[in-house]
Formats: structure tokens, C-alpha cells, sequence
């Protein structure tokens, strides 16, 4: 290699880092999708009183075919700082919304091997009690590789190889009304690498529509409804 292409090419090396770095040190914001109103199966709107504490509920977001979690902690949620996505870009997440401050979403695709509920089996969902697998309560543990997530912090890791924290679903309430909204995602997504892993699976089960924008009524359903058998570790 002649020295004039040898010093461009470390030139470019050193550029590319500085620009990763740069990627790195920018704090993540919110990520806006189509809004998206949550309601009952029969239509009706989803009342954020309704929800009882330490009972895993089900919707999709921002996608047909992206299942998420919403939970009433039983407790207000504080905002939580200092979350880093698996490629290092840190993040706040504004703690829990409601009239207690105590209801969360999060993506309910786990950041490891990206293990979801489906309408057959999960093996993944929120513990309040400690397990023989676990020494945590009121956690997000997914029994595939016993990753779990705390969803009063962010769904930031306390155990497990998951590399990164849950994505958090952005909710927005209305005291008025008492209802609950979607608008947007914060944290390490996911989403495209679920749905070229899951790409069969998903278009069977959503009638292949599972990258179809979730927007105007979406459904919410405890997990116990939406899922024949849940794996309990």
C-alpha cells in the first residue's frame, strides 16, 4: 500500500471511531409512531383505574405483529436515568403514567433472543413473587435464558444475558378520561430484526399483516386471556 492511501485508510479508521463515539455519547429520545388508543375487546375504552395491580397485560405496538406489556406496578414509578441500549447510547425514561403514576409498558420481545408471547405459550411475563430461578420480585423474567428486566427502572437488567433493556412504550394519559395512549417507543428497538427472524411465524399469526401499523383502537387483554399456557421458571 502506498503511504498516500496508508494514511487515508487510518484517516477513515479514525473517523469511523470518532463517529461511533459520537453515536454513542447522543442521549436517545422518544421515537414517535401513529398514536394509538387503548381499549377492550368489545371496543370500549380501556379505563387506567381498571387495571389491577401485578396482572400482566397484553396490546400491540407500534405494529400489529409487536406485542407489549402494560402493567400497574401498585406503585408510583419513578423516572429512571441512565439507561444504555446494547450499542451503548444512553437514555431517560420518564417513570410511570396514571393516576398513580404506577402504570408501564414495554416491548414485550425479550433483548436476548428475542422471545415473545404468542397465542399458544409464553415464556415470558411479569413475576411479582421471587422464583427458584429467581432471587427478584415484580420483575419482567423470561424463562429462556433467565433474563429480567425491572419495569419500575426503565426495564433495565437486573439478571440474565439480555444486552440491553426492554424498549419502553411511551404512554400518554388523560385524566379527563382516564384512558391510555400510545404514542411512540424509547430504547433499543428491535423491530426489524424480530420480524426477519419471525417472519413465517408472525405473518400466520397476524394474517400477514403483522407490519401493519398499530393505530386508532388498540386491544388490551390480560395475558392469561390472550395465551393458552404460560411457562412458569
Amino acid at each position: 500500500m502506498k503511504r498516500r492511501e496508508f494514511m487515508q485508510a487510518c484517516a477513515m479508521g479514525t473517523l469511523s471511531a470518532a463517529a461511533l463515539q459520537s453515536l454513542a455519547n447522543q442521549a436517545l429520545t422518544p421515537k414517535s409512531y401513529q398514536r394509538a388508543q387503548l381499549g377492550l375487546p368489545d371496543g370500549g375504552p380501556l379505563k387506567a383505574s381498571s387495571l389491577a395491580p401485578h396482572r400482566t397485560y397484553v396490546f400491540h405496538y407500534p405494529y400489529a405483529g409487536t406485542p407489549c406489556f402494560l402493567l400497574n406496578l401498585g406503585q408510583p414509578a419513578a423516572a429512571a436515568t441512565g439507561l444504555r441500549t446494547a450499542d451503548a447510547r444512553t437514555y431517560r425514561w420518564e417513570g410511570g403514567v396514571g393516576p398513580k403514576q404506577s402504570i408501564v409498558a414495554y416491548s414485550a420481545i425479550c433483548s436476548h433472543r428475542m422471545t415473545y408471547p404468542t397465542r399458544e405459550i409464553s415464556f415470558i411475563g411479569y413475576r411479582e413473587q421471587r422464583t427458584a430461578h429467581s432471587k427478584h420480585s415484580r420483575v419482567i423474567h423470561c424463562c429462556s435464558e433467565h433474563s429480567q428486566y425491572d419495569p419500575a427502572a426503565g426495564a433495565k437488567v437486573l439478571a440474565g444475558p439480555a444486552p440491553q433493556p426492554l424498549a419502553a412504550i411511551v404512554l400518554e394519559y388523560d385524566p379527563a378520561s382516564d384512558g391510555l395512549a400510545a404514542t411512540g417507543t424509547l430504547g433499543g428497538e428491535l423491530f426489524n430484526d424480530f420480524f426477519s427472524k419471525f417472519e413465517m411465524r408472525l405473518a400466520l399469526e397476524h394474517n400477514g399483516k403483522a407490519r401493519a401499523a398499530a393505530n386508532g383502537h388498540v386491544v388490551v387483554q390480560e395475558l392469561t386471556t390472550y395465551c393458552k399456557q404460560q411457562v412458569r421458571c
